[in-house]
């Protein structure tokens, strides 16, 4: 069979993987992770790439990276110190989710400007997870905001992706290489900031493209609209809805102080004060008791049903509010829950009361219902001798319960939410980061083992045990990025790429004037970087960019600068380290990142087109 051109057989072979990967993607014939294991087979037994190559994503840098900044990331939220930021970013977007995904959006493009996109997205990803539950906002409508702008923030300054951290030098290769073809002009490197104008106006144009388009192309998951319910089915049906919901309760200034057992709230309303904020927050009471007392403008948080907390406000004359505010940090339900925990004979809770065991004050949990005998009991259940058997229906921090399940004192029936925080370690957490940052940014060691360095730091400082390392990494993205590795490799070693990017600009080549030439280089390069390496891509088509450019008389350098900025133009596919990252805690398909990323690639090169003609002098 005659093949066209110079293409060989090898190159056609990986046409055809291409089509066919590009085929299971769209159609969703298997999974992304089954894509990638099928390549890793595919391409070797095909013969185009050696056995060797086809596992080599296994141990490259992108992947090693990926499996290091999510166990940092994991540790990081640990210890709470990505909370800092989430506290931030909360209290200023309110209940709003265009605002909390733009200042989730802008603050990772910002990280991301001195920190590879993939660490940027990474640490941030177990925070804005915890936001989105406490918002009562789906992740999938916030993720891909997320992760396009941690792949634009890249773009902000010559360190934060690996193309633009390759430009330089590859300019310099070519300058030296062809000086006969520039009368020996001396070589201009580009400097940290160069490229911030394209950068900065990238993060902005992707930020408005989601607040004003956001509801259109992002994944139309339904929100639960009923935010406060707190009870899952079975535990509804058994307890029925008394204390089902939480609410907030504003107390005037006018209310006389009393103490909670003064005021009777369980007998006469159903209801258990699990929270009392007082002085504006400044000072909270997380499990009141009942000498606890209620102030003037107290902030209280009850757990009832709707007529009970209604009937409770209008009787004392506080304000109920629509929602969580004050108590929505400590109260929402990525925070905290309630669970169902059964007294076993062997449990030091039997033959004593709630009271007589101290059990708030010890445990820190709220009980709220008591089920004996097929009853269920909510008046004064702190006075009630427990038996063997009892179940109670508790109320309180996920992490309380995760402290109380390793005690022989109750046995949870529900599955636990949440994780133990040790706030003690976040120093330690943060020295590791920093450790990492500093070997990669400082002392130019290979990124995946400077985040390696850091990852293993946490473990030996006991932030993280290797069993909780190992149970963070998200194996479905490692595999996919594994897979698609191997696929890049061949495009390049059977000059697939190069061919088909001399065949392309052969055919549009003639009569090119500068601005045509450099949509046809921006267009190629975001092409390429779908199919191949962001890093392939770049050591491709900055050598044939940039002779382009000189047979037709524009700025080398500038055609150089454009490749290295296109090759960050992944968002029709989850073949980015990014994209693929967010995708199964988002929940995405691939259809959700073509109809997302359509319009933002577009956007993308009409934005760094208009900068380059306006900032940096290429001619129409």
């Amino acid at each position: 069979m005659a093949l066209p051109g110079n293409m060989t057989l090898d190159m056609l072979i990986v046409f055809g993987f291409l089509t066919f990967v590009t085929g299971l993607f769209l159609f969703e014939v298997v999974r992304v992770d089954m894509v990638g294991l099928l390549m890793m087979v595919g391409l070797p037994l095909s013969g185009v790439i050696s056995p060797a190559d086809a596992i080599s994503g296994l141990s490259s840098n992108a992947v090693v990276s990926i499996i290091a900044v999510i166990i940092m990331g994991h540790g990081l939220d640990k210890t709470g110190v990505m909370n800092v930021f989430a506290r931030y970013i909360i209290r200023f977007s309110g209940k709003s989710r265009v605002r909390m995904m733009a200042l989730v959006s802008g603050t990772v493009a910002a990280i991301s400007s001195f920190m590879q996109n993939i660490g940027a997205a990474a640490l941030f990803l177990p925070a804005t997870n915890r936001m989105c539950k406490q918002l009562n906002v789906p992740i999938s409508q916030v993720l891909i905001p997320m992760g396009y702008c941690a792949v634009i923030g890249g773009c902000i300054t010559l360190v934060g992706s690996s193309p633009l951290i390759l430009l330089n030098d590859l300019m310099a290769s070519w300058w030296s290489n062809n000086q006969d073809l520039l009368g020996n002009q001396p070589f201009e490197a580009f400097g940290l900031f160069s490229v911030a104008p394209i950068g900065i106006s990238l993060v902005i144009a992707a930020i408005l493209y989601f607040v004003f388009l956001g509801k259109f192309v992002l994944p139309k998951t339904k929100v639960q609209t009923d935010s406060c319910s707190l009870l899952n089915y079975d535990l509804e049906c058994t307890y029925g809805r008394e204390v089902s919901k939480v609410f907030e309760l504003q107390v005037p200034e006018t209310f006389y102080t009393r103490r909670l057992e003064e005021l009777r709230l369980r007998p006469l309303y159903h209801v258990t004060v699990v929270c009392i904020s007082k002085h504006k927050g400044r000072y909270r009471v997380d499990v009141p008791g009942r000498a606890d007392v209620i102030e003037p403008n107290d902030v209280v948080g009850i757990v009832g049903n709707p007529e009970h907390a209604q009937t409770l406000a209008a009787d004392m004359g506080w304000t109920l509010c629509d929602d969580l505010n004050m108590l929505n940090e400590v109260l929402s339900v990525g925070q905290a829950g309630i669970t169902e925990a059964i007294v076993t004979p062997r449990s030091e809770l039997v033959g004593k009361t709630f009271h007589e065991y101290g059990f708030r004050k010890k445990l820190q949990i709220n009980p709220l219902a008591l089920y004996r005998r097929d009853k269920v009991i909510l008046e004064d259940i702190s006075e009630i001798k427990i038996q063997p058997g009892d179940a109670f229906l508790l109320h309180g921090k996920w992490e309380k319960f995760h402290l109380l399940k390793h005690k022989p004192i109750l046995t949870f029936t529900e599955h636990l939410q949440g994780e133990i925080m040790y706030p003690e370690k976040a120093g330690l957490a943060t020295i590791c980061l920093i450790l990492a940052l500093v070997l990669a940014l400082g002392f130019k060691i290979q990124l995946s083992i400077a985040l390696l360095t850091g990852a293993v730091s946490m473990i030996l400082t006991r932030v993280l045990t290797l069993d909780e390392a190992y149970r963070s990494v998200d194996w479905m993205t490692v595999f996919l990025l594994a897979g698609l590795i191997p696929l890049g490799i061949a495009f390049e070693q059977t000059g697939g790429a190069r061919f088909l990017a001399s065949f392309l600009a052969g055919l549009m080549q003639g009569g090119l004037t500068p601005i045509t030439l450099f949509l046809l280089i921006g267009f190629l390069t975001s092409f390429f970087t779908l199919v191949t390496s962001n890093i392939g891509a770049t050591v491709l088509m900055i050598p044939l960019a940039m002779n382009m450019a000189v047979q037709c008389g524009a700025d080398p350098r500038m055609a150089a600068l454009l490749v290295a900025i296109a090759a960050s133009n992944t968002f029709v596919l989850p073949t980015h380290q990014v994209n693929a990252l967010i995708m199964r805690p988002g929940g995405y398909k691939v259809k959700d990142y073509v109809r997302a990323g359509s319009g933002m690639t577009l956007l993308y090169i009409t934005v760094v087109m208009v900068i380059m003609y306006f900032f940096y002098g290429i001619t129409a």
